[in-house]
This record gives structure tokens, C-alpha cells and sequence, in this order.
């Protein structure tokens, strides 16, 4: 088993808390993982990307090479056309189809929109709105993370047990509101809907 995983979005989205659930439901899955990240501006709204390695067997290298991301997570529809070049052919996207626009020259959505759906595997959805939708727009990450759960390689509850992990010290209420915003997510990936 191998999944190469890159998460991208910008600043302030929750990338860096998708990342340290996911390490932590692998660990209880018992996989070894190698994880290396970028921070580009982050404070201010700029590229945030992290590369995940995960095996049951021991990683050599945190970074994906080029072609080779079986999984983009994305946040962000710009963020996740600046990485396609690492998907697999077979692999899949998981993005936000919502744009974070902090640059004047933000490119038109329509030309975004087509080629996100040009890739033949790929789940497109609204985060955001499902967020709000289940009471919590600040859990819009973890939305994102549900959808993205049937691309893992790792069982749903080994994920939630990483939320309630990563989560735990914020108290119960914390946990109950992301793990219905991972379940969500999870339903959206499961009837296909984009």
C-alpha cells in the first residue's frame, strides 16, 4: 500500500490541520508516512502545500516527484491547476470549486472550472457551503478532508479517531462539530456528487 498526497490551498485554510489528522489516523492505521511542507506567506493568504507520503512500508523521500500524486487535496481551485502536474494519470482531485481570490489578476472561474473538469477522476465541491450548511463555515477543512477519505488507503474510523486525536483538547463539542463535517464530506465523495 502507498498513497502520495499533496495538499494544497492558501493561508489561513486549514491545510497544515488536514495534514496532521491524516498523520495521525496513519500512525493508527499502523503506516509508516513521510510528510514535508511549504509555508509560502501563509500569514498572508499566500500558497500553503504539504506533500504526504504514506506506506506499510518504510518512505525514503518526503517529496512527490513530479507525476506520481495519487491524491491532490485542494482547498483552493488555482491552488490545485498549480499542482496537477504531479497527479498521477489514474489519480484523483478533491477540491474546493470555491476561489480564495487575494491576487489581482485572479484568473476567470470559468477557465479554472474547465479544466478541473476535464480530469477524468475528480470530486468537485463546495466546502464552504456544506460547512455553513452543518452549522460551522471554520470546518469547511475538514469537509474537505471527508470527501478526500475514499482516496486515502486508511479506514474512515482510523480518521476519526485522528480528528478526535487532534481535536481532543478543545473539548467534546470541537470533536462532535468535525467529525459531522468529516461525515459530510465523506457522503459527498460517496454519491458522487461535484
Amino acid at each position: 500500500m502507498k498513497t502520495d498526497i499533496i495538499l494544497s490551498g492558501v493561508g489561513g485554510q486549514g491545510i497544515l490541520s488536514i495534514a496532521a489528522v491524516i498523520g495521525e489516523a496513519a500512525l493508527k492505521e499502523g503506516l509508516y508516512m513521510k510528510q514535508s511542507e511549504v509555508h509560502g506567506m501563509s500569514q498572508r493568504g499566500g500558497d500553503v502545500q504539504s506533500n504526504l507520503r504514506l506506506s506499510d512500508r518504510p518512505v525514503a523521500s518526503d517529496l512527490i516527484p513530479l507525476g506520481q500524486a495519487d491524491l491532490i487535496i485542494s482547498l483552493e481551485p488555482m491552488e490545485s491547476l498549480r499542482y496537477l502536474p504531479w497527479l498521477r494519470e489514474d489519480g484523483w482531485l478533491v477540491t474546493n470549486t470555491q476561489p480564495f481570490v487575494n491576487i489581482p489578476n485572479y484568473p476567470a472561474m470559468e477557465r479554472i472550472m474547465d479544466e478541473l473538469v476535464r480530469l477524468p477522476h475528480r470530486v468537485l465541491l463546495n466546502v464552504e457551503a456544506i460547512a455553513k450548511e452543518i452549522g460551522s463555515p471554520r470546518t469547511a477543512n475538514i469537509v474537505m478532508l471527508g470527501a478526500s477519505a475514499p482516496f486515502l488507503g486508511i479506514e474512515y474510523e482510523k480518521i476519526a479517531e485522528g480528528i478526535r486525536s487532534i481535536f481532543g483538547r478543545k473539548g467534546e463539542d470541537i470533536v462532535a462539530l468535525n467529525l459531522k463535517a468529516l461525515k459530510a464530506g465523506y457522503e459527498v465523495a460517496q454519491t458522487g456528487q461535484s
